[in-house]
């Protein structure tokens, strides 16, 4: 079922926000005992992203299409490039940190590296394109969750730049990290563990550190989010309820 959009928006890519003081509020629930990292969405089909795996629901019944095979140890946010569903994914809490991003073929529900990062510092928690740029988040944990990073690389992997975030972001999420991020225009938007909040950032126009913009209440609870390109609006998690949330604009 296709939703209604809202006047006065503006779509940069697959998603439809608000331009200016955005709120997302949910319009559709999905009980989804394995989405406990993040979620991801097609026209047809949902997926609950776990630890080990990901599971595939029919968007209109919400029933368990298929579950994936290949092997994984600690997947994250989820990204739909080229029909194929590239996860994040780390060896955490293993020490040193290795991350990679997996693809997921949604026809054959296989999992299979896609490209292999090696140990930059931190542990992979999302990936997404922009521009032909990929953005990749490294988290880091507990006392050196400060030591967090965005690389930017270009269309072939070389590492361009390398970003960090703003302390007072960071004071926003305790022990824990960034989990999800998607590129909004020029704005990039990313989540904590458990709160519910969007963090809204920009790049800076000189230096390292990302600008901190503001936050956004939203409906699902931290970890890993993502475009909906059937409503046009993003789609998380709310781990405690076990749910799959897709949100828009109000």
């Amino acid at each position: 079922m296709r939703l209604p959009l809202i006047s006065c928006l503006f779509v940069i890519g697959q998603v439809t926000l608000f331009a200016s003081n955005p709120k997302l509020k949910s319009v559709q629930r999905f009980h989804a005992p394995q989405a406990n990292q993040a979620a991801a969405a097609d026209k047809e089909f949902f997926y609950a992203i776990g630890s080990r795996g990901i599971t595939k629901y029919d968007r209109n019944t919400g029933e368990v299409v298929a579950k994936s095979s290949g092997k994984a140890k600690h997947l994250n946010s989820g990204y739909f490039h080229q029909g194929k569903l590239l996860c994040a994914h780390s060896n955490f809490p293993t020490l040193p940190e290795q991350s990679e991003v997996l693809s997921l073929d949604p026809k054959t529900m296989r999992l299979t590296v896609y490209r292999d990062l090696g140990n930059p510092g931190g542990s992979l928690t999302w990936v997404v394109q922009k521009k032909g740029n990929w953005w990749c988040n490294f988290a880091k944990y507990g006392k050196k969750n400060a030591e967090t990073f965005v690389i930017k690389y270009d269309n072939h992997w070389k590492e361009i730049a390398r970003y960090t975030y703003p302390q007072k972001l960071i004071n926003q999420l305790g022990k824990y990290s960034i989990s999800g991020g998607i590129w909004v225009g020029e704005e990039l938007w990313v989540t904590g563990h458990d709160d519910p909040f969007l963090f809204r950032l920009n790049l800076p126009k000189k230096g390292s550190e990302l600008f901190y913009l503001g936050k956004i209440k939203v409906p699902f609870t931290g970890q890993g989010i993502a475009a909906d390109p059937e409503t046009g609006g993003l789609v998380g998690i709310n781990r405690a309820n076990k749910e799959i949330i897709f949100s828009l604009s109000n």
